[in-house]
Protein backbone atom coordinates (compact mmCIF):
# COMPACT_ATOMS: atom_id res chain seq x y z
CA UNK A 1 0.00 0.00 0.00
CA UNK A 2 1.35 3.70 -0.98
CA UNK A 3 1.25 6.58 1.30
CA UNK A 4 -0.07 10.05 0.21
CA UNK A 5 2.72 12.64 0.17
CA UNK A 6 1.30 14.06 4.29
CA UNK A 7 1.37 10.71 5.12
CA UNK A 8 4.61 9.67 4.42
CA UNK A 9 6.00 13.12 6.23
CA UNK A 10 4.21 11.87 9.29
CA UNK A 11 5.85 8.40 8.58
CA UNK A 12 9.08 10.17 8.32
CA UNK A 13 8.77 11.71 11.68
CA UNK A 14 7.47 8.31 13.63
CA UNK A 15 10.32 6.58 12.31
CA UNK A 16 12.92 9.00 13.43
CA UNK A 17 10.99 9.31 16.95
CA UNK A 18 10.44 5.87 17.76
CA UNK A 19 6.99 7.27 19.04
CA UNK A 20 5.12 10.17 20.06
CA UNK A 21 1.55 12.31 20.84
CA UNK A 22 0.57 14.18 17.98
CA UNK A 23 2.19 17.30 19.78
CA UNK A 24 5.37 15.42 19.19
CA UNK A 25 4.56 14.80 15.66
CA UNK A 26 3.39 18.34 14.49
CA UNK A 27 6.39 19.74 15.95
CA UNK A 28 9.11 18.25 13.94
CA UNK A 29 7.22 19.87 11.28
CA UNK A 30 9.29 23.41 9.79
CA UNK A 31 6.79 26.54 9.79
CA UNK A 32 3.81 27.04 9.15
CA UNK A 33 3.50 24.06 10.92
CA UNK A 34 0.07 21.95 9.85
CA UNK A 35 -2.99 21.96 12.47
CA UNK A 36 -3.07 19.64 14.98
CA UNK A 37 -6.23 17.95 13.68
CA UNK A 38 -4.92 18.23 10.30
CA UNK A 39 -1.84 15.93 12.09
CA UNK A 40 -4.60 13.90 13.99
CA UNK A 41 -6.50 13.00 11.13
CA UNK A 42 -3.15 11.76 8.88
CA UNK A 43 -1.80 9.73 11.58
CA UNK A 44 -5.04 7.98 12.48
CA UNK A 45 -5.85 7.38 8.74
CA UNK A 46 -2.36 5.86 9.15
CA UNK A 47 -3.51 3.68 11.72
CA UNK A 48 -6.48 2.26 9.61
CA UNK A 49 -3.97 1.39 6.90
CA UNK A 50 -1.94 -0.65 9.56
CA UNK A 51 1.29 1.38 9.39
CA UNK A 52 0.79 3.09 13.13
CA UNK A 53 -0.40 1.92 16.32
CA UNK A 54 -1.07 3.21 19.23
CA UNK A 55 -0.78 2.89 23.08
CA UNK A 56 -3.48 4.97 25.28
CA UNK A 57 -2.65 6.51 28.08
CA UNK A 58 -6.20 7.58 29.76
CA UNK A 59 -6.92 10.09 27.11
CA UNK A 60 -3.93 10.53 25.67
CA UNK A 61 -2.48 8.07 22.67
CA UNK A 62 1.02 7.59 22.01
CA UNK A 63 1.26 6.58 17.95
CA UNK A 64 4.69 4.14 16.76
CA UNK A 65 5.22 2.45 13.64
CA UNK A 66 4.06 -0.83 12.95
CA UNK A 67 6.24 -0.88 9.54
CA UNK A 68 10.01 -0.23 9.31
CA UNK A 69 11.53 2.89 7.04
CA UNK A 70 13.49 -0.29 5.61
CA UNK A 71 10.35 -2.34 4.87
CA UNK A 72 8.09 0.16 3.07
CA UNK A 73 11.20 1.88 1.50
CA UNK A 74 12.08 -1.76 0.01
CA UNK A 75 8.45 -2.39 -0.90
CA UNK A 76 8.36 0.87 -3.32
CA UNK A 77 11.55 0.68 -4.48
CA UNK A 78 10.54 -3.17 -5.99
CA UNK A 79 7.24 -1.31 -7.00
CA UNK A 80 9.34 1.05 -9.00
CA UNK A 81 11.05 -1.60 -10.24
CA UNK A 82 7.97 -3.53 -11.66
CA UNK A 83 6.03 -0.43 -12.70
CA UNK A 84 8.73 1.84 -14.75
CA UNK A 85 11.74 -0.59 -15.69
CA UNK A 86 10.20 -3.98 -16.24
CA UNK A 87 11.41 -5.67 -13.05
CA UNK A 88 14.69 -4.81 -14.61
CA UNK A 89 17.79 -3.85 -11.86
CA UNK A 90 20.13 -3.18 -14.23
CA UNK A 91 17.70 -0.83 -16.06
CA UNK A 92 16.97 0.47 -12.96
CA UNK A 93 21.07 1.37 -11.75
CA UNK A 94 21.88 2.44 -14.96
CA UNK A 95 19.03 5.04 -15.00
CA UNK A 96 20.03 6.77 -12.13
CA UNK A 97 23.61 6.72 -12.97
CA UNK A 98 22.40 8.52 -16.11
CA UNK A 99 20.66 10.83 -13.73
CA UNK A 100 23.19 11.39 -11.31
CA UNK A 101 25.83 11.13 -13.41
CA UNK A 102 28.26 9.10 -11.98
CA UNK A 103 31.38 9.06 -12.64
CA UNK A 104 33.62 5.45 -13.41
CA UNK A 105 35.26 5.72 -10.03
CA UNK A 106 31.54 5.91 -8.20
CA UNK A 107 30.02 3.31 -9.96
CA UNK A 108 33.38 1.64 -8.86
CA UNK A 109 32.67 2.44 -5.31
CA UNK A 110 28.88 1.17 -5.50
CA UNK A 111 29.47 -2.13 -6.79
CA UNK A 112 32.64 -2.96 -3.44
CA UNK A 113 29.96 -1.06 -1.58
CA UNK A 114 27.40 -3.58 -2.38
CA UNK A 115 29.42 -6.56 -2.67
CA UNK A 116 31.05 -6.02 0.54
CA UNK A 117 27.47 -5.76 1.72
CA UNK A 118 26.21 -9.30 0.17
CA UNK A 119 29.08 -10.90 1.38
CA UNK A 120 28.04 -9.71 5.32
CA UNK A 121 24.46 -10.73 4.53
CA UNK A 122 25.92 -14.47 3.33
CA UNK A 123 27.80 -14.36 6.65
CA UNK A 124 24.78 -13.98 8.44
CA UNK A 125 22.75 -17.09 7.07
Amino acid sequence: MRLTRAEEQVMQILWDLGEGVVRDIRDRFEDPKPARNTVSTVVRVLEKKGFVKHKAYGNVYVYFPVISKDEYSGKQLFRLLESYFDNSFPAMASFFAREKDLSIGELDELLEDTKKELRMKNKEK
